[in-house]
């Protein structure tokens, strides 16, 4: 890839997950491509693994374009997984750790889930809904124990396994795999009402990816650190993705510590960071330490750094921050590149989409006039491909043309957008949103 306008691709360059995944185990052989916590994945041994997952699932009668659900923390079997379904042709469903009740049957019933794949802690939480879950066929438990599986947990009709026997000695099932054909769907928050299932093709999956790899200029000398949830875009695409794209390593943790944050920095040379919310804000608050810059990391990648501790953040810290605005549907459609950017803005609009600011009749508003911000992409599955089972909404979302975002901005004379808020009613927690659906359902 070049550093420019925009990235270019090899022509050799792969458009689906599987073959991307080759090809970086061909280029980079024992070289560690994921560690959780200490467990790791060479390059070699993650496409060895998913090619294993893969017969998995072709061996429990998983068919390609069948979905089977995730409900796992942060580990290297949770990508083993994710990986191993594409090499099956199956599409990832992913299903928020949370999910408790009527927001988790409705992902996995809605998404026509013909499996699930989720760690042990969370099983008691499917089997209270499980006689809601009719096309729920098969239930694999991620598991730290050796003991026998409870194997009536669940209703009859649904086969339950530990997740090992998903790991199978052989080769993976051929499927005729196309860049456009879908590889996940992730859930957005639902605002007002159910969290509609967001359709990610093979392509959008690697485009993100090579997007924020390119906006980062990340490199094979580069080590990717995250403690958010791998059932979110920005674990996948922007961490474990991107760090893949450049040849480099994902470093993850299941959860985020504010007091050890620079220590887990320093001790595993950690180069580049991703943060939401107010994760930037807890570690500013943080006593001043002596080292605070003594650190290797260079970048953070993320949204939103408030405006008065950007560049303090940065200078006491040593760090560089590139904020970004964007979703899961279409993310980062608006940046702020290191050698153009402004604080307290989004950023421009990015090489990835077109961005405007209109009114309730989709007309472009005059410069520095709020309204509604709207996008559309530069070029074919640069973002996603519609809501599950939902054209009405995809429809709607999509009138004339642009993709409303729902969201509130202005743009200025130079080009450079602000948010302001939201145009739906919805509760931001610990940098996620919540829907009054949610809370009413419960």
């Amino acid at each position: 890839m070049a550093v420019g306008e925009r990235y270019e691709l090899a022509s050799d360059a792969a458009h689906t997950m599987p073959e991307w995944i080759r090809q970086k185990a061909a280029r980079n052989g024992d070289k560690i491509a994921l560690d959780v916590e200490g467990a790791t994945r060479t390059y070699a041994e993650m496409d060895r693994e998913t090619d294993r997952v893969g017969a998995g699932f072709a061996a429990f009668g998983f068919e390609p374009g069948d979905h089977c659900a995730l409900m796992m923390t942060n580990s290297v079997e949770n990508v083993d997984t994710w990986f191993g379904m594409t090499k099956a042709g199956v599409v990832e469903l992913a299903v928020h750790n949370a999910a408790r009740g009527n927001l988790l049957r409705h992902v996995v019933d809605h998404g026509l889930a013909k499996g699930i794949v989720l760690d042990e802690d969370f099983l008691p939480h499917l089997t209270d809904i499980a006689d809601e879950l009719p096309l729920l066929e098969h239930v694999f438990v991620h598991r730290q124990t050796d003991g026998d599986l409870d194997r009536r947990a669940l209703p009859s009709r649904i086969a339950i396994h530990d997740r090992r026997e998903l790991v199978v000695d052989a080769a993976p099932p051929a499927v005729a795999t196309t860049l456009d054909m879908p590889a996940s769907i992730l859930h957005s928050s639902g605002t007002t009402g159910p969290p509609k299932g967001i359709v990610i093709s093979h392509e959008s999956a690697l485009h993100s990816s090579r997007h924020l790899s390119w906006l980062m200029d990340y490199t094979e000398e580069d080590r990717l650190y995250s403690a958010f949830p791998l059932f979110h875009n920005n674990a996948k695409y922007t961490t474990v993705m991107a760090a893949m794209v450049a040849d480099g390593t994902a470093i993850m943790e299941k959860r985020f510590s504010v007091s050890r944050f620079w220590d887990t920095m320093r001790a595993h040379r950690i180069t580049a960071i991703n943060y939401m919310g107010a994760l930037l804000m807890m570690l500013f608050k943080q006593d001043p330490r002596p080292d605070d810059a003594d650190n290797d990391v260079r970048i953070a990648f993320g949204a939103p750094c408030p405006v008065e501790i950007w560049e303090p953040f940065e200078e006491r810290f040593g760090i560089k921050l590139v904020e970004v605005f964007g979703m899961t549907e279409a993310p980062m459609m608006c940046e702020n590149r290191l050698d153009d950017r402004r604080i307290g803005s989004a950023g421009k609009e990015s090489m990835s989409y077109q961005v405007r600011i209109v009114d309730e009749h989709d007309r472009e508003v005059p410069r520095n006039t709020p309204g509604e911000i709207v996008m559309r992409p530069k070029g074919p599955y640069y973002m996603f491909s519609g809501y599950h089972r939902l054209p009405d909404k995809t429809v709607e979302a999509w009138r004339n043309l642009w993709f409303h975002t729902g969201d509130r901005g202005r743009m200025d004379e130079d080009g450079f957008v602000y948010f302001i808020d939201r145009m739906k009613d919805n509760i931001r927690r610990r940098g996620e949103n919540i829907s009054s659906w949610e809370i009413e359902s419960v």
